[in-house]
């Protein structure tokens, strides 16, 4: 996984793996999460791709739009 810049300074999330179709993100808690085309689906995925390659506003993003709407917990 890739550390997460975090460039706003307080965030929740730690780092991130990306995939075609997916994302993996890790927040402060240690809890890991799965969000992939088919949920949340392709907009918010790609969306969130970009926040995290960015290292800002991904866990605003998530808070805001995606919330509990991921795949899979992995952890």
């Amino acid at each position: 996984m890739k550390l997460y810049k975090g460039l706003s300074g307080d965030t929740g999330v730690t780092a991130y793996q990306t995939g075609r179709d997916y994302i993996i993100v890790k927040f402060k808690n240690g809890s890991v999460y799965k969000y992939t085309y088919k949920q949340p689906g392709r907009t918010h995925v790609n969306a969130m791709k970009v926040l995290a390659a960015t290292g800002k506003g991904l866990t605003t993003y998530i808070n805001q739009y995606v919330r509990e709407n991921y795949e899979r917990k992995l952890s």
